[in-house]
């Protein structure tokens, strides 16, 4: 888990830095003024069904995770 976790962090790290180098422009930005994204991905709300998908789906998952390893931990017997 704990491995799963770290990787996960410097993937993130990574992903961070990749994107704040390709996204940096040579001309000097006024202090008021927005950078526009230049790749043109726009954030927005999930929908509550989607949510909920993702939420059913990562129960699922676990419960399966369980089952094995309850079912690991029987055969070990």
């Amino acid at each position: 888990m704990k491995k799963m976790m770290l990787t996960l962090a410097a993937a993130t790290l990574l992903g961070g830095l990749a994107l704040g180098a390709g996204s940096a422009v040579a001309a000097p930005m006024s202090v008021n003024s927005l950078q526009v994204d230049q790749s043109g991905i726009t954030q927005v709300q999930m929908m509550r069904g989607d949510r909920m998908m993702m939420k059913k789906r990562m129960m699922h998952k676990r419960m399966m995770r369980r089952h094995m390893m309850k079912k690991r931990m029987m055969h070990r017997m």
